[in-house]
């Protein structure tokens, strides 16, 4: 199978099993059916469907503690996603949109990374912006 669509794939699956049980879900599940339905008619329902009980399966395994459930999810629909790629490249692009609208920002200004690493008596300060303090004495 190409490795490309392999990576689309696992893409698009990791971020569909994650926006199900956020509040964008019927967004994504309308999207991801619409997708199907652009490369199997009439499969649209069945998928839509398929994902709302994936989101209630979720949901439950969440509320039960069952952390093990999310990954075999996201196997799951990864797999599926990756067999339409392959008998339908021309949705690749369609996909590739759909994820687009996704994407964390680019924007340089919205990430911070931080590190830092005391010893001894040592004091560290971090912001992720504007930090004032005062002298102590």
């Amino acid at each position: 199978m190409d490795p490309e669509i392999t990576a689309l794939a696992g893409t698009a699956g990791t971020t569909l099993v994650t926006l199900l049980t956020t509040e964008s879900w019927q967004r994504i599940r309308d999207r991801f059916a619409a997708l199907w339905l652009r490369t199997r008619s009439g499969r649209e329902i069945d998928v839509a469907e398929e994902l709302e009980a994936t989101r209630e399966e979720l949901l439950a395994a969440r509320a039960g503690g069952d952390s093990d459930l999310e990954a075999d999810v996201t196997a799951e629909w990864q797999s599926r996603i990756r067999r339409l790629m392959a008998s339908h490249p021309a949705a690749v692009d369609d996909l590739r949109a759909l994820l687009a609208d996704y994407a964390p920002s680019e924007d340089p200004t919205t990430t911070v990374t931080q590190h830092a690493v005391a010893s001894g008596s040592a004091r560290v300060y971090q912001a992720g912006r504007d930090m004032h303090l005062k002298d102590q004495p």
